[in-house]
């Protein structure tokens, strides 16, 4: 079935009309994180395509359908936080920003970039690998990642949450090798008891 001429070219007034206003990238985060963690950190910290929000490629402006466009604008609309937006050209850690401190507060930290992190909150993790979010920005780390993060962060909560595991494989080890210890002690004692006990030679046998 094919797009009614009207839907088709409200569509095509939607790109129009979004090709013109800004994209509403803040690369200014980027370059902060990027320096302050020594860390390659593109686009992809917060948008769904690595190259940002511009272009035609998956997850940019100019191939979102009509319906993705109009999301984009509802999102675009969040100034104020908890508007739950859905932007289809962020991932859901840059929704995530726009849900805590709304668009308005996003555009006012441009110029204190270094203030983003300390403003999630504290048990914000949507990876749950145990790193906040706001570690992870900071780190350069992708919040997204359960694998990518601060190495000996993620080294001590996987310690915590597998200490229990470790214990009983520390007690069965160490029982195992006990066990073993023993039972060797025992060869060696009836070793020796053999060898102090001469065998009578056979004509003093009774």
């Amino acid at each position: 079935m094919g797009v009614s001429a009207p839907f088709l070219a409200l569509g095509l007034a939607a790109v129009l009309l979004l090709s013109r206003q800004p994209v509403h990238a803040y690369p200014e985060f980027q370059r902060y994180v990027a320096t302050h963690s020594g860390r390659a950190v593109n686009c992809a910290l917060c948008h769904v395509h690595p190259d940002g929000p511009e272009g035609t490629a998956p997850g940019q402006i100019g191939r979102l359908t009509p319906a993705e466009l109009a999301e984009l604008g509802r999102a675009r609309a969040a100034l104020a936080p908890g508007g739950h937006p859905a932007s289809p050209i962020l991932n859901a850690f840059g929704n995530h920003l726009v849900e805590q401190l709304g668009r308005t507060r996003l555009l006012e930290l441009r110029l204190a970039p270094d203030r983003l992190a300390g403003l999630l909150p504290a048990q914000s993790d949507l990876d749950d690998d145990g790193v906040p979010d706001a570690v992870e920005l900071a780190a350069g780390t992708h919040p997204l990642r359960r694998t990518d993060g601060p190495p000996w962060a993620l080294f001590v909560v996987n310690l915590r949450r597998n200490l229990p595991q470790l214990l009983l494989a520390l007690a069965a080890t160490g029982s195992g090798v006990w066990g073993l210890s023993r039972l060797l002690h025992g060869f060696a004692a009836r070793a020796r008891r053999s060898v102090a006990t001469p065998v009578p030679p056979p004509g003093d046998r009774p």
